[in-house]
């Protein structure tokens, strides 16, 4: 027997963001885990009075906050430090690229 699905989607931006219980309950988390992130600057929510609202960035960011407390578990201070260095990483491949020179 054979059987598909459709699924439907919608691309996270400023005008569909999700609220902050939408939020959490989309990466899977609590709505204090995103506060807590929020707090330690590594989220940045659009800030919508009277509440925040999440987009699809954010969301890639919170899973891959998640990945890394899980693989190394690591303190959000540790997480911290280990994605300024990718977001590093990921800005000069893209000047690499901008320059014509392959990166790896």
């Amino acid at each position: 027997m054979n059987t598909s699905s459709i699924a439907i989607g919608v691309c996270l931006t400023d005008e569909n963001a999700l609220d902050l219980e939408a939020f959490a309950a989309a990466c899977g988390t609590e709505v204090e885990f995103v506060r807590s992130l929020v707090d330690e600057g590594l989220l940045q929510p659009i800030v919508d009075r009277p509440a925040w609202r999440f987009g699809g960035e954010e969301l890639a960011r919170v899973r891959r906050i998640c990945r890394l407390q899980r693989d190394f578990e690591a303190s959000l201070q540790s997480v911290a430090v280990m994605l300024d260095l990718i977001d590093e990483v990921e800005r000069l491949r893209a000047q690499l690229r901008r320059a014509g020179i392959a990166a790896r």
